[in-house]
């Protein structure tokens, strides 16, 4: 067992350390209130019902019963405490995790199903709660239980005693045999989960596009595949658990056997009491169900401590952007600046060699190129969603990385071609429910951009309840929100990534005076493949390769008979003047 990881597990309790302390009494006191029972039938036996006390008999019944109350009042509390310890260890666990997620870089997500983690997130995470509810305070008290039942059967009758632990000998390589191949089989059954739940939410994410191509046999048959495999590896635990629960009913059986063999002469021989011999097999119940569920509970344990370091792994995964910066601005000119920057996704393959370039306040530059050209990863860079390789980048005249991260991109909004819409109202979605943005706010941008219109027509207004991922909308009606959502935020610096491409002309012709204005007072980066949308901008980058080929304004990169934006501009362009 990984100590280590035990006790900070453990140490996830401290916060609650009065729930925490109340189990670790119950567990203490729990044994010794659970062995009274036997004992006291024992008593009564030999002292009032042989004796044919009557009005003892009485009084024994009912010490009997105070002490079977007992019992339930401290057994309900022990499970409701541990149960409650563990729900509130794994409420907080949630938020520390879903916090650190949030704040991994994009190259994590680049890299990691997002099933794989959803599992960590919520089936790993309640995995730990049996840690609590039902490992390593629940194996404490029936180890303690089975030390005070073992000291007072031989206290009682030590020659019935080892008579009954003839068999334990067995039980214990048993158990051990079923521990290890439960524990081995449990770890397949969590990696099969993990990777069911990455399929399917790839699939059902993806759902479209697996109709679009007829691939739903496909699909279904590697689903089945996935879903064998996670059967099969279930099918083996319950293969180990059917062999070892009659093995242990055998041997208990046996044990009784021998009990009643041996303490049935020793009745004969007034050796051994009645009260013994009836208490003897009570006993036997007591110590022999604690020993059989200390296998399923070490292997709970187990499980919670592999699901608490697969936990742990993503909070020890430190892939966060650097936010050492102590520079917060209110506003920014947006006077930005690229020096020899270089970059590469993987840190061995660039995809932006030397770029070097000056954007003033309040212009507007415009990216082309080719797919794969860079385009895009100059905005991620300037976003810090990834760090550079080499070079520099400064905004107003300060290096990016002195500035406070989130204070940074609060001063710029982007508008991306896939738009992403949250299960909630057109409101919250733009808003993304920050609580300083008013009503008013958003249908003043929403009336800029030229979106009021069309949300005022949607059942609800703005209030209309948006499916996961925009389903119910348009692409266009999601972009147009998305307008409105970077609109709203009041951004110094403007991205705009293919912002357009997905919108009809009538659609596009509606936004574009919107967007002139909405960049007019902005410094604005703007990506795009239809040359209508960047012909007015200041400046126009052509990227290849990660090298920019040529930067000038519209009028200028024409001039270049062989140059590739003149070669863009004729493709798009030539048909329509002729």
């Amino acid at each position: 067992m990984d100590w280590e990881l035990l006790g900070r597990v453990l140490n996830l309790a401290k916060p609650y350390r009065l729930i925490f302390t109340l189990a670790a009494v119950l567990a203490v006191t729990l044994a010794p209130v659970a062995v009274l029972r036997p004992y006291l039938i024992q008593y009564t036996v030999d002292h009032y019902i042989m004796s044919f006390d009557y009005s003892g008999l009485v009084t024994m019944l009912m010490v009997l019963v105070g002490v079977l109350m007992l019992q339930a009042i401290m057994r309900y509390s022990f499970i409701y405490s541990t149960n409650l310890l563990g729900q509130f260890v794994i409420r907080d666990l949630r938020v520390k995790v879903f916090k650190h997620i949030i704040s991994l870089r994009l190259r994590h997500f680049d890299h990691t199903p997002v099933g794989q983690s959803t599992t960590r997130t919520i089936s790993d995470i309640e995995t730990i709660n049996s840690i609590f509810s039902q490992g390593i305070i629940t194996i404490i008290a029936d180890i303690i239980s089975l030390l005070v039942i073992l000291g007072v059967m031989l206290y009682t009758s030590w020659s019935l005693t080892l008579v009954c632990l003839t068999t334990v000998p067995i039980l214990l390589i048993a158990t051990y045999i079923f521990k290890e191949k439960v524990k081995a089989a449990f770890q397949i059954v969590r990696t099969q989960v993990s990777k069911m739940n990455a399929f399917l939410q790839e699939r059902i994410t993806g759902m479209r596009t697996v109709q679009i191509f007829n691939a739903e046999e496909q699909e279904l048959n590697r689903f089945k595949a996935i879903n064998n495999e996670y059967k099969e590896a279930n099918v083996n635990t319950v293969l180990y658990y059917s062999i070892f629960f009659p093995v242990v009913e055998i041997l208990s059986a046996t044990s009784l056997g021998l009990i009643v063999w041996w303490g049935a002469k020793g009745v004969l021989s007034n050796d051994v009491s009645l009260g013994v011999m009836i208490s003897f097999p009570l006993y036997i119940g007591m110590l022999f169900r604690p020993i059989r569920m200390l296998a399923d509970k070490f292997n709970t344990l187990q499980m919670g401590l592999v699901a608490a370091d697969r936990v742990f792994g993503i909070l020890d995964n430190e892939s966060k952007i650097e936010n050492k910066g102590t520079i917060k601005p209110n506003q920014l000119k947006g006077h930005l600046e690229f020096k020899q920057v270089d970059f590469a996704y993987d840190n061995l393959n660039m995809v932006l060699r030397n770029i070097s370039f000056e954007l003033n306040e309040g212009e507007t530059l415009a990216i082309v190129g080719s797919t794969g050209s860079g385009k895009t990863t100059i905005i991620n860079i300037l976003n810090r969603f990834y760090e550079i390789n080499g070079g520099e980048i400064l905004i107003d005249g300060t290096n990016i990385k002195e500035f406070e991260l989130y204070a940074l991109r609060n001063r710029m909004a982007m508008v991306l071609q896939d738009v992403f819409l949250f299960s909630g109202s057109v409101l919250e979605n733009i808003t993304l429910r920050d609580q300083s943005i008013t009503r008013e706010e958003v249908i003043h941008s929403a009336k800029l951009i030229g979106a009021h219109e069309f949300i005022m027509k949607l059942p609800g207004g703005y209030d209309y309840q948006v499916m996961e991922r925009g389903a119910t909308l348009s692409m266009g009606q999601r972009q147009l929100i998305s307008f409105v959502r970077a609109l709203v935020f009041n951004p110094d610096i403007l991205i705009l990534d293919e912002a357009t491409s997905s919108i009809d002309p009538e659609t596009e012709s509606v936004i574009q005076y919107a967007i002139e204005k909405l960049i007019e007072k902005r410094t604005s980066i703007i990506i795009a493949h239809r040359l209508t949308t960047i012909r007015h901008a200041d400046q126009i980058m052509v990227l290849n390769k990660g090298k920019i080929q040529e930067m000038g304004n519209h009028e200028e990169l024409l001039k270049k008979e062989n140059g590739h934006y003149r070669e863009l501009y004729d493709m798009q362009f030539a048909q329509l003047e002729s």
